[in-house]
């Protein structure tokens, strides 16, 4: 299977923006330890989030556009959004990067394709999987062509072949099903206009912003500021608007004049 990948369309001022905004000086060169140190950073600094769909704000996917939105307005965004976006910068480093569909096991049932995006990087003769738009996932990138047990912050992880697709699995969990052919951004308009305007979409029903903290996790689901440790307990506290508004800044950097 052919995976070749696009040229990054970013200039150096862009790359330059993104590195500012996760903290991080330009790597000397694309290897395993820039990609996993670039992961982190962008697991810490970026949130998951999906205030554009609440505030209806149009998601433009489109580098350029992407980019924008978390360097110039300081925001996050979902998983077409942070993987879209994650994906030019890398390319811009010099990784080879292919965008990669999944469908995400829910409950009852596995999603639709193009329920998610990760994505696919080939590195000196192996390859990854680098995933910064799915919440509470492998804080570091994970092999791709590896079967067995993957320890990782966040718990083990193992992909496990299903036909021709590839499920990936959190501590024996199904977290997604990937598609192993390449993908274009383009592709996934689609589906991310469902996700952003579907009654049925579960991000049209709830208001979530999150990143990973030091300890764990930091969510503002609502008005409810959550705090998740490595251990996976957890601890809440109910905000009033203006506390909430006040935890958009101090948390995340997003200022808002009203909460969506």
């Amino acid at each position: 299977m052919d995976h070749v990948s696009a040229p990054s369309v970013l200039t150096d001022e862009q790359v330059a923006a993104y590195l500012a905004r996760i903290g991080l000086p330009r790597p000397g060169r694309a290897d395993r330890a820039a990609l996993a140190e670039l992961q982190r950073a962008h697991l810490e600094a970026v949130p998951f989030e999906n205030l554009s769909v609440r505030l209806g704000e149009p998601i433009v996917l489109e580098p350029g556009a992407l980019v924008a939105k978390i360097t110039e307005r300081h925001r996050g965004g979902f998983c077409y959004e942070l993987n879209g976006a994650f994906a030019e910068l890398l390319r811009a480093l010099g990784f080879r990067v292919t965008l990669l569909a999944a469908r995400v096991f829910g409950p009852e049932r596995i999603g639709p394709p193009f329920d998610h995006m990760a994505l696919r990087v080939d590195l000196d003769g192996e390859v990854w999987l680098a995933d910064v738009g799915f919440g509470r996932f492998s804080e570091l990138p994970l092999r791709l062509d590896e079967r067995g047990e993957q320890a990782d912050p966040a718990g083990v992880f193992t992909i496990v072949p299903h036909g021709d697709e590839l499920d990936v699995r959190q501590n024996g969990a199904p977290q997604y099903r990937l598609d192993q052919r390449a993908y274009e951004l383009t592709d996934f308009v689609p589906t991310c206009w469902w996700q952003a305007t579907s009654p049925d979409s579960h991000f049209r029903r709830s208001v979530t912003c999150s990143r990973l903290a030091e300890g764990g996790r930091i969510t503002l689901s609502g008005t409810r500021l959550i705090r998740t440790a490595a251990d996976g307990s957890r601890t809440g506290q109910e905000l009033d608007e203006a506390g909430a508004l006040a935890a958009y800044r101090t948390h995340f950097g997003i200022e808002l004049e009203q909460l969506p």
